[in-house]
């Protein structure tokens, strides 16, 4: 493979007709990333993309890959790897003639063209079916034949849309294994687009989240799940609880959150709160415990009535009614541990630390 590149783009613009889609994006991505874009569905995560790739090309700004202004450059002359959502592969081919096409379309020697076919083959670990076609494949084998495809040619860049949402649940999970096994072997830079905040979390380096058309956050799925810049951010990552009020006192302080659903809470001094004014507290229902009295001093204690209760398995989520409010808990599940049913008067802790004090 050719050696890792940078990607940036710069101030890019893109309206279709009267409809903008993207608004002054900007982002950079490392040499050897595997990079993000997280977003719901329209927020033009794929559009973005498809720009990298020189399918769209934007009112304004720049496209650079590798230090090379490629804003203007046709598809074919960028050297860009794209696996699609749906793998678009050809259903009379073999998956050997299928891998082989972008090389024979390059006009490859015949010998390069089978050296690099078995490369790549045994890189994705299909070389015993090369001789099969598509339609006697698996999902994840022809998302495997795809990437194979993709990376016989030796893109500088690797481009992914969507490529698991294909594959049913478990089958999923092990994909994105496979997936990021095959990047750290590549090193190549690649970018992948997702609506699903679990796939982006435990796959790549670092997440731009979009939404209408801007990247509101970008970070290290920690920095985005533990510091979300905004309620958008906070929502979308991860299960969440969000209380709107007003914060009373200054920074540095013990301040009051004063709420219309749960009325007045105590937070300890904190070099991160903010001044006085209309915040949102948002926190994890990890970092929330629930019992039936009030235990650890360092928590914060509120008084709710259980209103739901599922079990997830490796943690039991409970919705407790606080005064207008619901809050959900993860409690973890333990053999033989009593649960709280629903209806049942319990007190819920938020452990201080896991508060993050967000303003509108």
């Amino acid at each position: 493979m050719t050696e890792p590149v940078r990607v940036e783009v710069e101030n890019v613009s893109l309206a279709f007709g009267a409809t903008q889609v993207l608004r002054g994006i900007d982002v950079a991505i490392a040499p050897g990333e595997f990079f993000a874009l997280l977003g719901p569905s329209g927020c033009g995560k794929s559009t973005l993309l498809r720009l990298i790739a020189g399918f769209n090309h934007a009112q304004s700004g720049h496209v650079r890959i590798g230090g090379d202004d490629v804003t203007r450059v046709p598809p074919w002359e960028r050297n860009v790897g794209m696996v699609f959502q749906s793998y678009a592969l050809w259903p009379h081919m073999t998956v050997a003639g299928n891998v082989a096409f972008g090389l024979e379309e390059r006009g490859r020697p015949r010998e390069e063209i089978r050296r690099r076919v078995a490369d790549a083959l045994a890189l994705v670990g299909l070389q015993d079916l090369a001789d099969r076609r598509p339609g006697q494949l698996s999902g994840g084998q022809q998302q495997r034949v795809a990437l194979a495809r993709t990376v016989a040619i030796e893109p500088r860049v690797l481009l992914l849309d969507e490529p698991l949402s294909n594959l049913d649940a478990k089958l999923r999970v092990h994909m994105r294994r496979e997936l990021v096994q095959l990047q750290r072997k590549l090193g190549i830079t690649t970018i992948f687009v997702t609506h699903d905040q679990e796939e982006a979390m435990t796959t790549c380096d670092r997440i731009a989240v979009m939404s209408e058309g801007r990247i509101v956050q970008t970070g290290t799925p920690v920095e985005l799940y533990d510091a979300p810049a905004s309620r958008f951010v906070a929502e979308f990552v991860g299960s969440i609880n969000l209380l709107d009020g007003n914060l009373q006192t200054g920074a540095g302080e013990g301040a009051t959150f004063v709420s219309p659903q749960v009325g007045p809470v105590p937070l300890p001094p904190s070099e991160s709160l903010p001044g006085s004014g209309d915040v949102t507290l948002a926190f994890r229902p990890h970092g929330v415990s629930v019992s039936a009295a009030r235990a650890d001093p360092a928590r914060i204690w509120l008084a709710g009535a259980v209103a739901e209760r599922e079990f997830l398995g490796e943690f039991v989520r409970y919705r407790v009614r606080v005064g207008g409010a619901d809050i959900l808990v993860d409690a973890p599940h333990l053999t033989g541990a009593p649960w709280f049913d629903p209806g049942a008067g319990v007190e819920v802790g938020i452990d201080p630390r896991e508060i993050r004090v967000l303003r509108p």
